[in-house]
């Protein structure tokens, strides 16, 4: 017979988790950033260009990531579209991505009217399938977009090599990878542009905001223009060259992020930690499958994902990770609801107005209804993705993992 604590707690047993034990979220603003605030406002105007709080902001990024050509920007988003604009990605361009990740990554992609390709994804990384992304190179390819899901770096030595092979463009997303190093060096600083969000939910943030850098003397000296209406501030000159929209940064933002940076590498770290120790005690349970962290890289884990192989238990994904939840876990069913090939924008090519005017003239033939990436439509039907925040706590990880073994030895099938 079951003691109260083998019970699952769904089905009138004791949590392994009490509400108490939930670590609560820490203030992640501050006096700091009230403090950059009002110096902030104390300038002249709130301008970017030459902003002390625009330099106080690329002077601590570059503590951080050292790169010569920094372009602090409004978002994420924004990031990715100079990088493209930069690299010249014109009409009919095939750029290769991940199929898991924000629309953010595919959106400057389609406005300078290139195609997303979408490659499969490691079965426990998550990440780009170099062997995938060969694959799926034509002569229409100009570029790569590696994104370092979940805060784990993607295999720059084999994508790198890929993109010379091929003369591409490597541009690495590292919107969920602050703090992220491959082999020891800073994510974003391996390929030819590197690009960050300051979103809100990301490591550190200032509401919306991004920095795309860059040492490569070819694209750095593009990224100012290319993301302020192609106006060269250096010069003075307004006589614009190319089409280029305005995704300029504000003072305000840029005096909370530089405060921000500060905090990152105490972040990374304690996440790094949280992170590879639930992965650890998570490995070996049956039917459970942990994330997987190359040991010669450091993780800064935005959140982790685990797959449930389902095969091995009596209930589905979303039932386990109800299950889980209701032992005070929190837990979510997957991450994004499908590949981003199956989102009805691409699925009914609905980019512009309706219509796709690049496939209407015959630059492409691509029809998302037709992409496949089985591993990756796998990863999203069976994965549960799990919270690491730094605030939590060693003892919490262990709770969690409990949580885990205690609902995965419940289901499985004998």
């Amino acid at each position: 017979m079951l003691t109260q604590n083998e019970v699952l707690a769904h089905e009138g047993g004791t949590p392994v988790i009490s509400t108490h034990q939930i670590p609560k979220p820490r203030k992640r603003w501050g006096g700091s950033e009230l403090e950059s605030l009002r110096s902030m406002l104390e300038e002249p105007t709130l301008f970017y260009w030459k902003h002390a709080s625009v330099k106080a902001l690329v002077e601590n990024f570059r503590m951080h990531y050292p790169l010569e050509y920094v372009m602090p920007c409004s978002s994420g988003t924004a990031a990715i579209h100079i990088a493209l604009c930069a690299a010249g990605i014109a009409p009919g361009d095939e750029v290769i991505t991940s199929p898991v990740t924000d629309m953010g990554t595919v959106i400057g992609i389609l406005y300078q009217q290139g195609v997303p390709v979408f490659a499969d994804l490691g079965r426990r990384t998550y990440n780009l399938n170099p062997r995938d992304v060969e694959a799926r190179i034509t002569p229409k390819t100009k570029a790569i977009i590696a994104v370092h899901l979940t805060g784990n770096p993607c295999d720059m030595e084999a994508l790198g090599h890929i993109a010379k092979k091929h003369g591409l463009i490597l541009i690495e997303d590292c919107a969920q990878a602050w703090g992220t190093r491959w082999r020891g060096r800073p994510v974003g600083t391996i390929g030819d542009i590197g690009c960050y969000s300051l979103n809100d939910f990301k490591h550190v943030g200032c509401g919306d905001g991004g920095i795309v850098a860059t040492n490569n003397t070819r694209y750095g000296p593009l990224l100012q223009r290319f993301g302020d209406k192609g106006y060269d501030r250096t010069t003075g000159s307004h006589s614009t060259e190319a089409l280029a929209p305005c995704y300029r940064m504000s003072a305000p933002q840029a005096a909370v992020a530089a405060v921000q940076l500060n905090r990152l590498e105490a972040i990374s770290k304690t996440r790094n930690h949280l992170g590879n120790l639930l992965c650890s005690l998570l490995d070996g349970i049956p039917g459970i499958l942990p994330q997987k962290i190359h040991q010669e890289d450091f993780s800064s884990y935005w959140f982790t994902m685990m797959r449930v192989e389902l095969n091995r238990f009596r209930v589905g994904r979303n039932d386990f990770a109800a299950a889980l939840r209701a032992e005070g876990l929190q837990a979510g069913a997957g991450y994004i609801p499908t590949p981003v090939y199956q989102y009805k924008v691409f699925t009914e090519a609905n980019f512009f107005g309706g219509r796709w005017p690049l496939r209407e003239s015959g630059l492409t033939t691509m029809d998302y209804n037709k992409v496949s990436c089985p591993e990756a439509e796998a990863i999203l039907k069976t994965a549960v993705r799990l919270e690491v925040k730094e605030w939590m706590t060693e003892e919490y990880m262990h709770l969690a993992a409990a949580a885990i073994r205690k609902v995965a030895a419940h289901y499985l099938i004998p």
